[in-house]
């Protein structure tokens, strides 16, 4: 599946959970993750978005290991059937 279908389903499923995936686009600051998943009660993570079987690039992953070491949960995304398990987990955390 392309990474335009795959995030139209997590904008739409996340949608459904009450909450919002605004694209995140960080002029100056190359390789951040695509989208803010903001969920009710505050619960929040960062989603890379890649089509089925994509890795993210160094520069992507340097991004997202800086945004972990600083606390926040960051995904990669590439399979429709992995959205309903990353909304469960940012939900529980």
């Amino acid at each position: 599946m392309r990474e335009k279908h795959i995030e139209q389903r997590l904008v739409k499923a996340v949608k459904a959970a009450g909450g919002i995936a605004p694209k995140f686009i960080s002029p100056g600051l190359a390789g951040m993750p695509d989208r803010l998943v903001l969920l009710p009660e505050g619960k929040m993570a960062f989603v890379e978005v890649k089509g089925y079987g994509l890795k993210p690039r160094p520069l992507q992953i340097k991004r997202h290991e800086t945004l972990r070491r600083l606390g926040f949960k960051v995904y990669v995304l590439d399979e429709q059937r992995q959205i309903g398990v990353i909304l469960n987990e940012i939900q529980a955390t």
